[in-house]
């Protein structure tokens, strides 16, 4: 057993082509990041479960601050389980020749770089299983200038949490007692937080709704598809609002050529459309024309 094994993040992420980080994980953009920002969470969510990543998203989540702030940034993953003597001097055997110190939960923090998430499963423990508190937030704050962490566990120290800038963290409950009798099982592997997976270099999309996990060869399609939802919702609306078409005609995946040709003379002529006039829609015509088999007048 290794932690943080770049060839084993680099096996994990392999539908990503693009630039990685020295862990080997994934390394989106930082402008997918900014446009991730403007975009509302169905919106965002869509284009994955369309393609079969249906168990990206967790809402039973507690909010550090609840003003609409969101959470994005790519993912550092953490599994820990409930403590065990032997397994506990094994992986901490194992970190010290890797050259890790102090306990498993520094050893996520001091990994971190800009624009990193801590992706946390400590297994729903909250009693004893505080993974964040004032210090490792302040040093996340630090390490990541605009992330936080999604933690399935416990936080405490919640008012100076509170007083950290610039983070977000989503947890499951709060207790006063220091995190205690556990163990780390791996680090930048695949995580679970509820019903959620998350890989290493996901895109943690975070709301006041619960956390979207965006697989990160998907981001470029997903940022240009929720820009697409985003406008026909618009268009919708107002074609609902003037009865031109049904909801169910709207809420179809694939658009008749006639309502594509609305959708392109509103973007045209509305000065609400005007920043998404350099679309290309292509992919749609050609679904109104020839179909897709994979439509079955869904509804998302």
């Amino acid at each position: 057993m290794n932690f943080n094994v770049k060839k084993d993040v680099i096996q994990l992420t392999s539908m990503w082509k693009g630039e990685r980080f020295p862990d080997g994980r994934p390394r989106v953009p930082d402008h997918y990041l900014k446009a991730l920002h403007a975009l509302t969470l169905e919106e965002v969510w869509k284009p994955i479960f369309v393609k079969g990543y249906i168990n990206q998203f967790e809402g039973e989540l507690k909010l550090l601050h609840q003003d609409g702030r969101k959470l994005i940034g790519r993912a550092v993953t953490a599994v820990y389980c409930p403590t065990r003597p032997d397994l506990n001097e094994c992986a901490m055997d194992i970190g010290r020749e890797e050259g890790r110190t102090g306990t498993y939960n520094q050893w996520v923090i001091d990994s971190l770089v800009e624009g990193d998430v801590c992706v946390i499963d400590m297994y729903d423990k909250i009693y004893k299983g505080t993974f964040l508190g004032g210090n490792l937030t302040t040093a996340i704050a630090n390490r990541t200038k605009t992330g936080g962490g999604v933690i399935w566990g416990g936080i405490r120290d919640v008012e100076q949490m509170k007083q950290v800038p610039g983070v977000q963290v989503f947890y499951r409950g709060i207790d006063p007692t220091p995190i205690r009798e556990f163990v780390m099982t791996g680090f930048n592997t695949p995580t679970r937080i509820g019903k959620a997976i998350c890989l290493p270099g996901d895109i943690v999309f975070g709301t006041d709704s619960g956390v979207l996990f965006i697989p990160a060869h998907l981001v470029p399609e997903v940022v240009d598809g929720a820009v697409k939802t985003k406008v026909k919702d618009m268009f919708g609306f107002e074609m609902i609002t003037q009865n031109r078409f049904t909801t169910a005609q709207i809420d179809k995946n694939v658009w008749t050529v006639e309502m594509l040709d609305l959708l392109m003379e509103f973007i045209r002529n509305d000065h609400r459309a005007e920043e998404f006039q350099e679309i290309d829609w292509s992919e749609e015509y050609d679904l109104a024309i020839n179909g897709d088999p994979n439509d079955t007048q869904s509804a998302l």
